[in-house]
């Protein structure tokens, strides 16, 4: 089997998206098949026009000039399909594999056509929804139900679809798209990446001024629908009848100066860590360092509908979380079991669930076992990946009977 697999951006640039992709490549391959890669121009500027990234080979199609309007869209479109168009014949894959945004879904529709080669859409978020979190536009917008009429249009053409969670699916078989037609290739990790947690290393504690605390914490990027101004809010609360609770806030983004100014507003400044982004290497020293996660999400189309990857990720670490019980947490967390899920968009929720959380240490072992146990066995990328295979062949068998 030989797969195209065209991405929105890819390594060395750090994401979920990259991390998935890379992912869904090296198991890929573990199987037995031939997978080659495709960056559109959203990549941007790189060194070479091939490049390796942690072992793995990406074909770049250079940046185009345009912005981010409609012609800036087109215009990458069109290099896209050009870039693909030429290593399709040259490579003659089997099947094209698009990844989300449509923006490489239509390239490869066109390309499939004109070549004969099967093409699948690969949908990992329906972009409209985060632009609306972005502030980019607004739900209803014409830019919003443009964007969303270009996914239905290509849904309808493609061979196949592939989504990562049943939330998704959903909304994609509800725009009349056979189910059949639809595979769920869920979000998983590679447990083997993962250590479990370990002590906190001393001096970087006494660095950030933890020593003698408890801390809540988060690792991730700063986007509004991550919730992290309800942990300050609800911190703010606990804080005042412990005075030895502690934030920290690993990472940056969108939201890094408003999370700033909210601990100040709120008073807690001194009792607030942000570290700003680290390096990759040093992520799991700071994950140490934390007491309890919290993924406060709040609730909108895009968290309800998706599916996220950090509380995986902390269950490979055996680490203990509390989680909002938006859609997407909700199809990965089992509550009291695996993370504790408390009412999405509440303050009050939120205080009540840390401090029931950290009030039920003795329960802490159970639940980092039962969080290892199902990542191991259930959401690791090889189960995973094998959703791939009999939607590929028939994909192929299909091509073969058209020809």
């Amino acid at each position: 089997m030989r797969i195209l697999h065209v991405f929105d951006h890819s390594l060395p640039l750090h994401s979920g998206y990259t991390f998935r992709s890379a992912a869904i490549l090296r198991e890929q391959r573990a199987r037995g098949w031939e997978t080659f890669h495709l960056t559109s121009p959203k990549q941007g500027a790189t060194d070479a026009e091939v490049e390796t990234a942690d072992g793995l080979e990406f074909h770049r199609t250079p940046p185009v000039p345009g912005g981010t309007g409609a012609i800036g869209q087109l215009a990458q479109m069109k290099a896209t399909e050009a870039r693909l168009e030429e290593l399709a014949r040259h490579l003659r894959p089997d099947i094209i594999h698009a990844h989300s945004p449509v923006l490489n879904a239509i390239p490869a529709l066109r390309v499939g056509e004109r070549l004969g080669i099967p093409s699948a859409y690969e949908v990992r978020a329906f972009w409209e929804d985060a632009a609306v979190d972005h502030g980019t536009t607004r739900e209803g917008s014409l830019r919003y139900r443009i964007t969303r009429a270009l996914d239905t249009w290509a849904f309808r053409r493609v061979d196949q679809i592939f989504t990562i969670c049943e939330g998704l699916r959903a909304d994609i078989v509800a725009r009349g798209i056979p189910e059949k037609k639809v595979v769920v290739i869920p979000n998983a990790v590679d447990v083997s990446s993962f250590q479990l947690s370990g002590q906190p290393d001393p001096e970087l504690r006494r660095r950030l001024g933890f020593d003698g605390t408890t801390v809540l914490g988060f690792v991730g990027s700063f986007y509004a629908y991550e919730g992290l101004d309800l942990l300050l809010q609800a911190f703010a609360g606990l804080s005042s009848s412990d005075p030895d609770l502690r934030v920290l806030l690993v990472g940056g983004g969108p939201q890094e100066a408003n999370l700033k100014a909210l601990a100040s507003e709120l008073g807690i400044v001194d009792k607030v860590v942000f570290t700003g982004r680290v390096p990759h290497a040093e992520v799991s020293r700071y994950y140490d360092q934390i007491d309890l996660l919290a993924y406060p999400r709040h609730s909108m189309r895009l968290t309800e509908i998706v599916t996220p990857l950090k509380p995986l990720e902390a269950m490979a670490q055996g680490r203990v979380f509390v989680a909002s019980d938006v859609g997407g947490h909700k199809e990965l967390i089992r509550d009291g079991e695996t993370g504790y899920l408390f009412r999405a968009g509440s303050t009050e929720a939120l205080a009540s669930a840390i401090s029931n959380a950290l009030a039920a240490r003795e329960q802490w072992s159970t639940m980092r076992q039962a969080g290892r146990h199902f990542v191991e066995s259930v959401r690791n990328w090889r189960n995973s990946i094998a959703n791939y295979a009999p939607a590929y062949e028939r994909m192929v068998e299909s091509a073969l009977k058209r020809s």
